[in-house]
């Protein structure tokens, strides 16, 4: 009887934090498939496989509009409406579809080709020089003349303007954060998962400098705003002073 009541016993303790653990088994055998590979992951990997371009015009087209989504709510920048969903958010998703993905695929196909079996140390560097002198320059300059003409340039002289005050900036965190995700995507992931691991690093990037652009706009906004609200009201009170 004793010893019936302890193997029971041993049957009905539970795990501190075992159904938790469960649960993100659960999950994480859902996005990735497990040992099945029929996860969310595994579905997106064989449809990028099977339709490369297609797969990415409509992630990235995704991707950029929710991109700039996020970065209005994080920088309260609202529309004249008052929410989040502005104008720009139909306009990101189109260049994300139909500009940056099939330039995207065209590049980092070329890079993947150019270096294919080659893994020793020097050719991974050498991998790495080039994403950064060559195809990050191309993609960011892309990049700020399709911004450009989302926020309204319209002359040749704008859209340069835009690119040469942008483009150090911008290139600047491309060459903090671009050897880093290349240097790890290298060292961890198979080359099939490199376009939606550098589509979640582009994403994070994008949504800081997106966020970071609005908060400066708005705040150089306000400073106009309240500053020519200073200068009118010193105008008024000196006009009325001569009045009397």
């Amino acid at each position: 009887m004793s010893v019936k009541f302890e193997k029971e016993t041993i049957r009905d303790t539970t795990i501190p934090g075992g159904r938790k653990h469960e649960i993100a088994h659960e999950i994480g055998e859902r996005l990735t498939g497990g040992k099945t590979m029929t996860g969310y992951l595994a579905a997106y990997l064989l449809q990028l496989q099977k339709n490369p371009l297609r797969t990415k015009m409509l992630t990235s087209g995704s991707l950029a509009a929710l991109q700039e989504v996020l970065a209005s709510w994080i920088a309260h920048d609202r529309s004249k409406h008052g929410h989040y969903f502005s104008a720009r958010v139909p306009k990101m998703a189109i260049y994300g579809a139909f500009i940056s993905a099939p330039l995207g695929h065209v590049l980092i196909s070329i890079l993947q080709k150019l270096f294919k079996g080659r893994t020793s140390l020097k050719a991974k560097i050498l991998q790495i020089l080039v994403s950064n002198l060559i195809v990050s320059p191309i993609q960011n300059s892309v990049y700020l003349i399709s911004m450009a003409i989302i926020a309204g340039a319209r002359t040749f002289h704008q859209v340069r303007a835009t690119v040469r005050a942008g483009f150090m900036p911008v290139m600047k965190v491309s060459w903090i954060t671009s050897p880093l995700a290349l240097a790890f995507a290298q060292k961890f992931l198979p080359e099939h998962t490199w376009v939606p691991f550098f589509n979640i690093v582009a994403f994070i990037i994008g949504t800081y400098i997106n966020a970071h652009t609005k908060k400066k706009r708005l705040a150089a906004l306000r400073k106009k705003h309240y500053g020519d609200g200073r200068s009118n009201s010193g105008r008024t009170e000196e006009g009325s002073r001569r009045d009397y």
